[in-house]
């Protein structure tokens, strides 16, 4: 059975009694707050007797410095605490460990990892292409597709397309786009301006 394992379920989780002895080894610092940093090619960490340095800078579960001790305190201390001691900052000298409750810590980043995975939304870019010339009804049609788009949370690339001499319309175009955008900016907004790429006038919509 894991060390770490056996400490939290036996010992019974109270302050310690006495603090741990820096040994004037330690500058004072107050309270710290620390991150678990993975080393780079490594992505194992170290927790309890896992630890392999002799001595250790410990951080209480609070964020407290208790200071730099053996490792064989570091590890009474977490005992004290009922809880795990964790190497957060292996490449510091001497190494960092904070006292934690690691399977704890452990869950809580599975969680945090699935509820972001959640919220990522995927999203699609559709293409409404129109005409200079596109009559009234048509473009109340496309108007209706590029609202179910966004609603969705899809994308919407919304292009004025000129064959030939219709080139000359181009402010047409433009002004066309623009109709567009105004008619769907409660659901929509632009995220690209209209802009010419070819004989095409392009804008990008994207949900508010």
């Amino acid at each position: 059975m894991h060390f770490g394992i056996f400490l939290y379920i036996s010992v019974k989780k109270h302050r310690p009694s006495h603090a741990v002895n820096s040994g004037g080894k330690d500058n004072p610092i107050s309270r710290q707050e620390v991150a678990i940093v993975s080393p780079k090619n490594q992505d194992r960490i170290h927790v309890n007797q896992s630890i392999r340095a002799a001595e250790v800078r410990v951080i209480d579960p609070e964020g407290n410095q208790i200071g730099i001790v053996p490792i064989s305190k570091a590890l009474s201390a977490a005992a004290d605490f009922g809880l795990d001691l964790v190497e957060v900052s292996p490449n510091a000298n001497p190494p960092v460990c904070k006292i934690m409750d690691y399977g704890r810590y452990k869950y809580e980043q599975t969680k945090k990892k699935q509820v972001a995975k959640k919220k990522q939304s995927t999203f699609q870019v559709k293409e409404i292409k129109v005409r200079p010339k596109t009559g009234e009804h048509d473009l109340q049609v496309k108007i209706g597709h590029i609202r179910k788009f966004i609603e969705k949370k899809d994308k919407v690339k919304v292009s004025v397309l000129f064959r030939g001499r219709e080139i000359t319309l181009a402010e047409k175009g433009k002004a066309l786009l623009g109709r567009i955008a105004q008619e769907v900016e409660d659901v929509a907004q632009l995220e690209q301006e209209p802009k010419f790429e070819g004989r095409i006038i392009v804008m990008v919509l994207t949900p508010r």
